[in-house]
């Protein structure tokens, strides 16, 4: 981001970073606390919030900051970021109300948490960073609702595949081409891995068993592509996204033959996915020209005759650039990816394994559930479960493996949050008035 970088430098030579709070301390939080404690000038990581504060210890620890300050308070969180001190508390809260903060980048990765601490940043008019796609995807178009009102800038992190591809969409777009397919690359999609099949190579990269599993089960790459959805106007061609499987290797410019050119070509676009494709774990994006002469050039520049042509970005770097999407925010009131409007895509519940009636559903990338993208009329109408809404619920009946889960099946933790927003996000948009699975 060549405009940030000299921004951020201004702002360093001032004397005048930006102040970041960060709520959540685990392997991607760490990340990004190395990062902007040492490669970012113009800005500080003033304050991290953990449910365990050593966690938040040992972040800044990590980043090379021994000193730390521990805070109860909002007092004394003012009192640690007037001083210069980096603050750790267990009280996510505190970063949200503290006036000496500029934006909070949430990194739970939770929807029931993730949601209240989101609202109490925006009702205190911070910027909000979210490294959270099953929030995002489940209730993200209402959060935007209330971060327009607040006149903040709410949006997903890039770095992460969905804001690689956003940047590369809006570049796309910004050359005249018409994007008709935004892609992820993916090595594997398996909807039934769980915690132990994938512990392993959770050790071996110290994440946890439940966040690889999400990536290898599907779940995640589904939440990825729904706020692609919800951020360009786009949709899924099907249940599930075609998801083709190619050779090892095979290069990622083939894309252009792999979905059916008539749900490219006519209507809004789609979203979808590869396995296999080299380079991965990159995106791609597909579009289209219909001038004969810029047709002419771009088979020139080597992107091949048409009518749809490739481009893609080989990586994508996660806690590196996410410090890129809190400049934006805060210097250029710019999102990187955040909702268009009304939802378009959805995550629903799907039974990795047979179920019993009675039986409590666990969280995303666990045993029970895999998530699948489906266009959001279907999903309201099926009265089908989002799976950011799964974890915590009694089913009524049993359910067999593959079957997607309703609201009629299943008993809603009380008082929750989550479903509080996800029912003023039916309503706010007009959707079918289904509240907490009884119509409204």
């Amino acid at each position: 981001m060549i405009i940030v970088d000299k921004a951020l430098l201004q702002l360093h030579e001032a004397g005048n970073p930006i102040r970041v709070g960060m709520i959540g301390a685990g392997f991607m939080g760490r990340g990004i606390a190395l990062q902007i404690c040492n490669y970012v000038p113009g800005m500080k990581l003033v304050a991290i919030a953990n449910r365990n504060p050593d966690g938040a210890r040992r972040a800044y620890a990590e980043a090379g900051i021994e000193k730390t300050r521990t805070v109860e308070t909002v007092a004394q969180l003012e009192e640690a970021i007037r001083s210069g001190d980096y603050a750790v508390t267990e009280d996510a809260l505190l970063l949200c109300e503290a006036e000496g903060i500029d934006a909070v980048v949430e990194v739970t990765g939770a929807v029931e948490f993730g949601a209240e601490v989101v609202l109490k940043a925006i009702g205190h008019r911070k910027h909000v960073v979210m490294m959270d796609a099953e929030l995002d995807g489940t209730i993200g178009p209402m959060l935007k609702v209330y971060a327009e009102k607040a006149g903040v800038v709410l949006t997903n992190a890039d770095g992460d595949q969905p804001g690689v591809i956003m940047n590369l969409y809006r570049f796309v777009k910004g050359i005249g081409v018409r994007p008709v397919l935004c892609g992820n690359i993916k090595g594997l999609q398996d909807p039934y891995r769980n915690p132990t099949t994938q512990e392993g190579f959770a050790r071996r990269w110290g994440q946890k068993p439940h966040m690889v599993t999400s990536f290898a089960d599907g779940t995640k790459i589904s939440f990825e592509q729904a706020i692609v959805a919800n951020a360009t106007g786009m949709r899924v061609a099907k249940r599930g996204m075609y998801g083709p499987t190619v050779p090892p290797g095979t290069p990622i410019r083939e894309a252009v033959n792999w979905y059916p050119p008539e749900v490219l070509l006519e209507g809004p676009g789609i979203v979808d996915y590869v396995v296999g494709a080299e380079p991965g774990p990159g995106v791609f994006v597909l579009g289209t020209h219909d001038q004969p002469a810029q047709k002419h050039y771009l088979n020139l520049y080597k992107l091949g005759e048409g009518p749809l042509y490739c481009f893609y970005t080989p990586y994508h770097l996660c806690h590196f650039e996410v410090h890129n999407t809190v400049a934006r925010a805060v210097l250029f009131n710019d999102a990187a990816i955040t909702p268009l409007g009304r939802p378009l895509v959805d995550v629903v519940a799907t039974a990795k394994i047979g179920l019993k009636a009675g039986q409590v559903l666990d969280g995303m990338g666990c045993y029970m559930t895999y998530g699948q993208c489906e266009n959001s009329e279907v999903v309201y109408e099926g009265k089908l479960l989002p799976i950011g809404l799964a974890e915590g619920c009694r089913l009524k009946r049993d359910i067999t493996r593959d079957e997607v889960l309703t609201y009629d099946d299943v008993e809603l933790p009380y008082g929750r949050v989550c479903d509080r927003l996800r029912a003023e996000q039916n309503e706010y948009f007009h959707l079918p008035k289904t509240l907490l699975g009884k119509e409204a």
